[in-house]
């Protein structure tokens, strides 16, 4: 199995990502071959201060010139910048050397190369980013998490499919539950877009639909994936994410205002470092887009050496369980209403 590493993404890139390559190729046996993506000098130098020995017959380097910025503008950077990294190891995928593409580089430059140079599957009109929130069943998915801002109704039914098959083949859900982010779990609660959705998901035919979920059912509740457009799912994303970061340091805070919290907290270290591990992004390493046409893993920005080795893991994991010719075979199950249209991309 081969992956293309966009070796130049991330805000701590390169070194997390070698060191992050070092780790997977340790590993992961399935790994053939890695290839480490972006400015072959600076690649070379950190190859070298990690003890990466690029003599190894799985790994190598492919030159690319050029980075695209965590802030820069996705779809115009992949335009303008058709030798970045993320361009180049797309490239790689496309043309068949690389099984899977991992990046935690621009999130929206990595969209955009995905759905210009791999097209989306039949049946997909726009790709979707499905990404893990632990809680007490197991994980849940939020689809999509930033790549489609501005969904239709539709684009949620494709979802909703391509979502059950990840849960299904991949994470090894026998009958993945799938919700409707809305403001009030009753059938007439939501938007207009909501509302639609509603509707078409209830007559969708192969998936277990449960209906509206709200906010606290991410962690409470039997879910596996839970729908909503682009928009509301990076805003959840983001404001989980700063959530957890939040009560960890008031936990902290609180631990150090006296002797004998300190010391309970060092009876209770164990259960401390199990949840961190049960809730930290570095330990699923990775968010799948799934709809385009070849395996695409995006990683955190910030994401840290482990991070990228996970993330390594997805795209691994993912290309095992070949999911694309299982969603493919699963939309194929919808009506004959088309969902399909030709890709377009934001031009954020």
């Amino acid at each position: 199995m081969k992956v293309a590493l966009d070796a130049m993404g991330g805000d701590n890139a390169p070194q997390i990502n070698i060191a992050g390559a070092m780790e997977a190729l340790a590993n992961y046996p399935r790994i053939s071959h890695l290839f480490l993506v972006g400015e072959e000098g600076i690649l070379r130098k950190e190859a070298a201060l990690h003890g990466l020995k690029l003599n190894d017959p799985r790994v190598s380097i492919v030159h690319a010139p050029e980075v695209v910025g965590m802030a820069e503008s996705g779809a115009k950077s992949i335009r303008r910048k058709r030798l970045s990294s993320i361009s180049v190891a797309m490239e790689l995928v496309k043309e068949g050397k690389a099984d899977a593409f991992v990046s935690a580089g621009n999130t929206g430059a990595a969209v955009a190369a995905a759905t210009l140079k791999l097209r989306c599957l039949k049946g997909v009109d726009r790709a979707g980013i499905a990404s893990p929130l632990p809680n007490e069943h197991g994980i849940c998915n939020i689809l999509d998490a930033g790549a489609n801002p501005e969904s239709k109704p539709e684009h949620l039914v494709a979802y909703s499919i391509m979502g059950t098959a990840y849960a299904r083949y991949v994470l090894g859900v026998s009958e993945p539950r799938v919700g409707l982010m809305s403001n009030g779990e009753e059938d007439e609660k939501g938007t207009t877009f909501t509302k639609e959705a509603f509707k078409r998901l209830k007559a969708t035919p192969g998936i277990n639909f449960i209906g509206n979920v709200e906010g606290h059912d991410l962690f409470e509740s039997k879910l596996d994936i839970v729908l909503c457009d682009g928009f509301v799912g990076n805003i959840v994303l983001k404001s989980v994410e700063a959530t957890a970061k939040a009560v960890s340091k008031w936990l902290k805070t609180e631990i150090k205002e006296t002797p004998l919290r300190m010391a309970g907290a060092v009876l209770a270290q164990g259960a401390f470092k199990a949840l961190k591990a049960k809730s930290s992004y570095e330990t699923y390493g990775g968010s799948p887009l799934l709809g385009v046409n070849g395996v695409v893993i995006i990683a955190h920005g910030s994401s840290s050496g482990l991070a990228v080795r996970n993330a390594i893991r997805v795209a691994v994991e993912t290309v095992a369980h070949k999911i694309n010719p299982r969603i493919e075979e699963a939309l194929a199950t919808l009506s004959e209403e088309p969902v399909t249209a030709a890709p377009k991309i934001a031009a954020g």
